[in-house]
């Protein structure tokens, strides 16, 4: 095991004990009524909830999990953008992670259910824990009908299960195209896990996935 990954588990360890007053809620979401078939051997999925460290961090350790990018999405089509112009909050886009998985291990309902137990509240409107705007939005980007039919039922589901006192407003949106995010902002929890941010808002997070689905939990995060 190299040395980043031992420091993840520890720091994941102590926070385990030590923090527990410092995370956001998190839920047990239910299983999906609906699923999505699988279209191909590796399928890609788009998420948006809040800042992509975070969701990037949590998803990166999902095993059948494959590659997580941090970038944009949501914006309109042909339009250029980065870290700066997205972060004016008038771009339309939104901070967003692109994963690569094998549906044959982790399937597109069960990292749904991922997502809402443990990284995005549905019920926050263009905010994620700290950070407000419209780029900091929850949204889901379907790629396929199978993906829209699951992410649109998923949605309708999350709102019977009586989880959350307020209506869940995270949208599904068409997908316009993805940007990837500058190296910087790429694997951030992994290469920074003591950064301030990250012990505070991210780190709980993954300590949250690890306890509530040990069996999908991987520690060595898929690049």
């Amino acid at each position: 095991m190299r040395r980043s990954d031992r420091l993840i588990l520890t720091v994941l360890a102590a926070l385990a004990v030590a923090t527990p007053l410092r995370a956001e809620r998190t839920v047990l979401a239910p299983v999906p009524a609906i699923d999505a078939k699988p279209v191909r051997k590796l399928e890609t999925a788009i998420f948006a909830g809040g800042c992509y460290w975070g969701v990037d961090g949590v998803l990166s350790h999902v095993k059948g999990v494959h590659l997580v990018s941090s970038g944009f999405a949501g914006g309109p089509r042909g339009m250029k953008v980065d870290y700066d112009a997205v972060s004016r909050g008038d771009t339309g886009y939104a901070e967003a992670v692109r994963v690569t998985y094998d549906p044959r291990v982790v399937s597109y309902g069960t990292l749904l259910r991922i997502f809402f137990s443990v990284i995005a509240d549905p019920t926050t409107l263009n905010y994620q824990g700290p950070d407000h705007g419209t780029q900091y939005r929850s949204a889901l980007f379907p790629l396929n009908g199978e993906q829209d039919k699951a992410a649109r039922a998923y949605l309708a589901q999350l709102g019977k299960s009586g989880l959350w006192r307020d209506p869940v407003v995270t949208r599904v949106e068409r997908f316009t195209g993805f940007q990837d995010a500058d190296a910087y902002h790429q694997d951030f929890l992994t290469k920074n896990p003591r950064h301030p941010y990250i012990l505070r808002w991210d780190m709980p997070k993954l300590v949250a996935f690890r306890a509530r689905f040990p069996t999908l939990y991987q520690a060595r995060p898929a690049r």
